[in-house]
Formats: structure tokens, C-alpha cells, sequence
């Protein structure tokens, strides 16, 4: 993955003339003993479909940053020495050697070992994590953002879900076997361990596995005589003789004025609710730890493990990972003080006197399990989440934890005003950036201009670079078109990507980090004439957007009560999508946050921000999803029943939706209005952000305005006010 931190070195130009990339006469390198030029192989390109085996070498399109430079074309063919698998365009790596030596280290535990768990996640229960932490990755090949690795004596396994079945399918070899999780029949991870032959011993790394996956691992296991083992040392991580190093990035101070609240405030916030927590229900005492007074059952402290929580805690933010503007750490928070563990070098005098006067005290970061072994705070239980690390439970024991909800996520879901209003700001620079782009690549498709899914996502990070306050991205941006489309979460890479073309519609799901909010925006574009079939499961996925967008709810009301909304229209013809209707946002921070979203049942407040995006993906053929950001906010009804209850929502994100691809005769007269209203109501906020560019304002104007395009099998024409 992309470092987190970019540059601002690049430069666009917004006639685009010097970003043209002329098929005809531009030299390729080339990995084949026979040089060819780009000339030469140009005809057996085609623009509208995979780059075939026979030209494979020859280049990558569009122009894309790297470093703050701009190229144009690359080398395909071989990639770091590893020969390219074209029919599926994505390199397997052959993983037969570190299997082989993993299931010897299996073997040499003192009490061997039937299967070894190799998690996604890091000591944290990150989604994303950094280069060293990436052991699944590095084990099976497989990149996708969510999987767990079981490798037995004689198979290895890696469980997936539906976003990235496709993907898995193409980059594991043949030592491999997909487990795809939410088919008829397939058992997640824990459940099919708990299903094997009895009396199996199970390793995994107590650091990667949280408490309560660890709990019900155990559950299942002691039904068949089976253990859960924790070998002392990771497996993976002895086979990885190249592992990089830990990252070493500077924390930084999250201003106060982005934030809404001082730390401060935030602690004694926390250090309140702690003592608002009732004693545990179990002990009436504890007993004494040598060297310190009489224990009590009386909670007194709390650790928090997840990293966005603790950033957000402290107004601190960091670069350790991908995506996500975090540090490594662990925050210990008692009545008295805090204690931050983490790597000194990261702290500089300005963030540890900003720590200092919120009296919290620095240590290392590997001191903190000692810290929890010796009850190094005192008397009294500490307050544990579900998702914390197991290996903390392990270190405190049961009689010195008490699990609760995680304080954190609760609060850092509900935005103070200042957040929510530097969405709002963030979403518009964020949207300019869109419509730059767009009408970017909008003049590239008409041109004929040959641009990949990979060169186009590149393009638009390169447009928001430009933009106030932008750090990076929030995830990988998805840009597919065609078959690659239908795979929800599919990411283009230089050497795998598809030529955009105008038979099938092009989705873009694209975010931004910025100082005053985390964007995360999808459209679905067609730069030609879209079929009935297209149309109608557009129009089918816009009806559920708008839904969702549209609805009032009284108080008490979950995400998962609102989802069928955004599946009505689709599921009226046995059609639907296999991921979330959406999920919640950090305010510079993790572009997935909880507990808000569509798919569970914690209820929506005033204050979450979350996004809409249903969508509808045909295998094999294309893809579509509309996604915009939403804050919770109260409503005045017209009858007000039970009081001042009423909440709806207030679309965040700013940028057009395509019309040429709606059925107008599928959508009602208040949908009708709703696309007017919205597209009408983007082009005002945009507007006075886009008078450098004439082609932007061209673009959004042909775009919010347009009465659809000339009749055609799908295309009709939208009237407008």
C-alpha cells in the first residue's frame, strides 16, 4: 500500500494537453527480448476490454503520480521478477516454500500444533494495517482487506467474504483452498475449527485475536476436546526473514478547532463514566497483588487498544498506518492520571508537553503488558471492551477485568458541531476535486483517449492533492469498469487494469483524509449508451439511495430497521448486494467507524456520520453502487408524535449523480424531484470552488442540467424544472 502522508509537489492542468498520452507514437520499455515500439503493437490493444497476452508488455495508461512526478508509461510483463498470470492479469505468488516451513514450526511446538490461525489484524484489531503487520498477506498472497488464514498439516484455508471472493480466486495458487464465507453452507473461521476432528490443538497469536473471538474460538473448541494454544512466538513472523521495519512517523497535534473538544475534556469525560460503572457482579473482593494495598471489585481504570479511539481520546494523530492517521499505543486511563504507551521516538516536546498539561505519562510502548501483569495502577478492576486484544485479558486475568462497551467508539461517533461543520467543508473540496476530474476524464472518453481504471484512479488522487488540507486517502480507491466492476471491492493495479470504455458503466469509489473530516464518495458513470439491463438496475440502486437519503425515523430506530429500504427497489426482482448499506466515519480518522452503521442494531443518534451506498454488481459482466456521506440530525414533523424524536439525515457529499442511465418511468414523481433537487443543489456549492476551470463548470452544468441524452435502449430523458 501507498504511504498514508502525500506530497504536494504535483501540478494539473485544466485543459489537460500535457496529460494527453498519444497511443501512436510513445515508446515503451519492454521486458521481451524484442524491443517493440507502442506503434507497432497499438492495433492489438483494444480500448475497450482487458490488455491482451500479446500486449502485455507493451504499457500502462493514463497518466498517474508516483513520488509527485507524473508518468505516462510502464513496463507490464514481469513484476519484481515474477512472471505475470494473464489470464487473470494478477501475479500469484508461490507459496509453497513458507507453508512448508510454517507447518514445521507447527510441528516444533512443545505441543504440536493441528491448525495455526493467521488473523488479518494487528495488535490493535486495525482494518488497515502497516507493512510489518501484513503476516496474512504475506503467507497467502492474497491482498484484500479481509480474510483469516488456517493452515493445517496438510491444506491451508483462507476464509473471505463476498467483496473479495473474485480476488482471492485469482491471486492464491494452487496450495489453496477458499472457504467463501455467506455461501449456502460455509462456515466462518471459528465455526469450522469448532466443527474439526477432536481433541485438535489450535495456535494463534493472542495479540491478534480479540477477547471476544477468543472466547467463543474456546467455546467451540471444548465441544469436540480441542485447545486453543498461544505458541510464544509468531510463526509467520520467523518464516518473514524480510519483514520491514515498524514505522516511525512523527505524532502530530489534531487541533482543537477541528476537533470540537480540548483532550482534556475527553479524559475527565472518561475518567466520569469509569466511575459511573458498577462493580462487578462476581467478586466481592480481589485478591491482594504483592506490593500493593487492599483490591477491591470496584472498576478504577480502563485500557483502550484501538487506535482511532486513542487518537481521538488524546487530539493526537499519526502515520503508522495506511489510510487511517493513527499511531501505535495504548492509552491506561484511571481515576488519578492516563498513561500513553508507545514508541518515545514519535513524540516530539511539542506533543509531550501538550500530554503533560492533560496529565498523561509517556512510556514505552513495550511496557505495557509488565504494566497489566503487576497491576501496576493500583487497586481495582480495569474496564475491558469485546474487541480488545486477547493477550490483555491474558496479562490482567479474569479477576482483575471487567468487560463493557467501549466507551471510545460511543463517543467518538456522536460529532461535536465543529466536526460535523468541517465535513461539510471537506465534502465540498473533496466534491471540486470530483468534478475536476471528471470532466477530465469525461474529455478523455470523448476524445477516444485511451485511460485505465488504475491511470484514472491515480488522476483523481493527483486533482485532490491540490485541494486544502487533504493528507491522503481514506482506503484504496476502487475504479472498475466492466467484469472488474462486479467485484465490489476490486482495486486496480498498473499491471492488472482494464481500459475504460463506453459499453458498460465505470464505478469510482474514491476518498479523502483531511484535516476537517474523511470523505468517502461513489458514482457510476457511463460515457456511452446504456442498455435496458443497465438502467434499470441503476435506477433500481438510485431508488434505494434515495430512500435512505429521504427517510424520518423517530428515536430508537437502528441502521438495520432502515436497510431494507435501500433494497426494496432491487429485491422486488430478486436482485441484490451482498455488503453493507453503510458505515460510520471518523472525522480524521478510520473511514469505517462503529458502532453506527446499516448493519446492526445500535441506534442512530444525532451526531453519526455515515454513508448510503447501495448498489448492484451482474458477475462477471459489470457494477454499479451510489455512495454519499450522511449525518444523523433531528427533524420537525408535522405531527410531532411522542415530542421533539424525529430524526432524518443531511447528505454531506457534493458531487453530481449521472441521470443518463435513470428510467424515469421506474422512478415516482417525489424521486422525480429528489434528482432535481440534488443535482441543482451540488451545482450551487460547487460553483463558486470551480471558477478557475472552465471545463469543470461546463461539465457540472451539462451534468446538473442535462434532460437526459437522445432516445436510446436504456438512456431516457429526464425532464427538468
Amino acid at each position: 500500500m501507498a504511504p498514508f502522508l502525500f506530497s504536494r509537489k504535483a501540478s494539473t492542468d485544466t485543459n489537460a494537453s500535457s496529460t494527453t498520452l498519444n497511443a501512436k507514437n510513445e515508446l515503451a520499455s519492454l521486458s521481451s527480448p524484442s524491443s517493440t515500439t507502442l506503434g507497432s503493437t497499438a492495433e492489438s490493444i483494444p480500448y475497450s476490454g482487458r490488455i491482451t497476452p500479446s500486449a502485455a508488455n507493451a504499457v500502462g495508461w493514463g497518466k498517474v503520480v508516483v513520488d509527485g512526478g507524473s508518468l505516462s508509461v510502464h513496463t507490464l510483463g514481469v513484476v519484481n521478477g515474477k512472471q505475470l498470470d494473464l489470464s487473470s492479469n494478477l501475479v500469484r505468488a508461490d507459496t509453497t516454500q513458507k507453508l512448508a516451513e510454517i507447518r514445521a514450526l507447527m510441528r516444533a511446538e512443545p505441543e504440536p500444533l493441528d491448525y495455526y490461525v493467521v488473523p488479518t489484524e494487528d495488535a490493535h484489531q486495525s482494518e488497515f494495517t502497516a507493512a510489518p503487520d501484513k503476516r496474512r498477506e504475506f503467507i497467502s498472497g492474497f491482498t484484500g482487506a479481509s480474510g483469516t488464514v488456517v493452515v493445517s498439516m496438510t491444506e491451508a484455508h483462507l476464509f473471505t467474504d463476498a467483496r473479495y471472493y473474485a480476488q482471492a480466486d485469482r491471486q492464491l495458487d494452487a496450495n489453496w483452498k477458499i472457504k467463501k464465507v455467506g455461501m449456502p453452507g460455509v462456515k466462518d473461521w471459528v465455526d469450522w475449527l469448532g466443527s474439526r476432528p477432536n481433541k485438535c490443538i489450535v495456535g494463534v497469536d493472542s495479540r491478534l485475536i480479540s477477547h471476544q473471538t477468543a472466547t467463543t474460538l474456546t467455546t467451540a473448541l471444548l465441544v469436540t476436546g480441542s485447545r486453543l494454544k498461544f505458541p510464544r512466538l509468531n510463526l509467520v513472523d520467523v518464516v518473514w526473514k524480510t519483514r520491514p521495519p515498524k514505522p516511525s512517523g512523527q505524532i502530530y497535534i489534531h487541533e482543537a478547532k477541528y476537533a470540537g473538544k480540548t483532550a482534556k475534556e475527553k479524559i475527565e469525560a472518561i475518567q466520569a463514566w469509569i466511575k459511573a460503572q458498577k462493580p462487578h457482579p462476581s467478586y466481592a473482593t480481589q485478591p491482594k497483588v504483592k506490593g500493593s494495598s487492599s483490591m477491591t471489585n470496584l472498576p478504577t481504570a480502563t485500557i483502550i487498544s484501538n487506535l482511532s479511539s486513542v487518537a481521538w481520546l488524546l487530539n493526537l494523530r499519526g502515520s503508522d498506518l495506511p489510510f487511517t492517521p493513527v499511531f501505535h499505543a495504548y492509552l491506561f486511563v484511571s481515576l488519578a492520571a492516563a498513561v500513553l504507551f508507545v514508541d518515545r521516538k514519535k513524540v516530539s516536546p511539542e506533543v509531550e508537553a501538550a500530554l503533560k498539561e492533560n496529565n498523561v505519562v509517556l512510556r514505552d510502548y513495550a511496557e505495557v503488558f509488565s504494566f497489566l501483569r503487576t497491576g501496576g495502577w493500583g487497586a481495582g478492576r480495569v474496564l475491558i471492551e469485546p474487541q480488545t486484544p486477547y493477550v490483555i485479558s491474558l496479562m490482567l486475568s479474569s479477576p482483575r477485568y471487567i468487560l463493557a462497551g467501549s466507551y471510545g467508539d460511543q463517543q467518538k461517533a456522536l460529532k461535536t458541531d465543529a466536526e460535523i461543520d468541517g465535513f461539510r467543508q471537506a465534502y465540498l473540496r473533496d466534491g471540486a476535486a470530483m468534478v475536476r476530474w471528471f470532466a477530465w476524464l469525461d474529455e478523455k472518453m470523448t476524445k477516444g483517449e485511451p485511460v485505465s481504471e488504475w491511470g484514472a484512479s491515480q488522476k483523481l488522487t493527483e486533482y485532490k492533492r491540490l485541494t486544502d488540507e487533504f493528507m491522503g486517502t481514506a482506503h484504496e480507491t476502487i475504479s472498475a469498469t466492466g467484469a472488474n466492476a462486479s467485484q465490489s471491492h476490486y482495486t486496480p493495479t498498473r499491471t492488472s487494469a482494464l481500459l475504460l470504455e463506453s459499453r458498460t458503466p465505470y464505478m469510482i469509489d474514491a476518498s479523502g483524509q483531511y484535516f476537517d473530516g474523511t470523505c468517502d464518495t461513489a458514482r457510476t458513470y457511463h460515457f456511452g449508451n446504456p442498455t435496458v439491463e443497465q438502467a434499470e438496475a441503476y435506477t433500481k440502486v438510485l431508488k434505494g439511495h434515495i430512500a435512505i437519503d429521504s427517510v424520518v425515523f423517530p428515536e430508537g430506530t437502528t441502521g438495520a430497521q432502515l436497510d431494507v429500504l435501500a433494497r426494496r427497489a432491487l429485491w422486488k426482482d430478486g436482485m441484490n448486494y451482498l455488503h453493507s448499506t453503510g458505515q460510520g466515519l471518523g472525522s480524521f480518522l478510520s473511514v469505517h467507524e462503529g458502532p453506527q452503521g446499516f448493519s446492526n442494531h445500535v441506534p442512530l443518534q444525532p451526531g453519526h456520520v455515515l454513508t448510503n451506498e447501495p448498489g448492484y454488481y451482474k458477475e462477471g459482466e459489470w457494477g454499479m453502487r451510489i455512495k454519499s456521506g450522511l449525518v444523523v440530525r433531528k427533524v420537525k414533523t408535522t405531527a410531532q408524535f411522542g415530542g421533539d424524536i424525529w430524526f432524518g439525515f443531511e447528505r454531506l457529499t457534493q458531487v453530481p449523480i449521472q441521470t443518463k442511465m435513470i428510467r424515469a418511468e421506474l422512478l415516482t414523481k417525489e424521486e422525480r424531484q429528489w434528482i432535481r433537487n440534488h443535482n441543482s443543489s451540488v451545482r450551487a456549492a460547487l460553483q463558486p470552488l470551480l471558477q478557475d476551470d472552465k471545463r469543470a463548470l461546463k461539465w457540472l452544468k451539462r451534468e446538473c442540467t442535462r434532460e437526459g441524452p437522445p432516445p436510446t435502449a436504456g438512456g431516457v430523458k429526464v425532464e427538468w424544472d
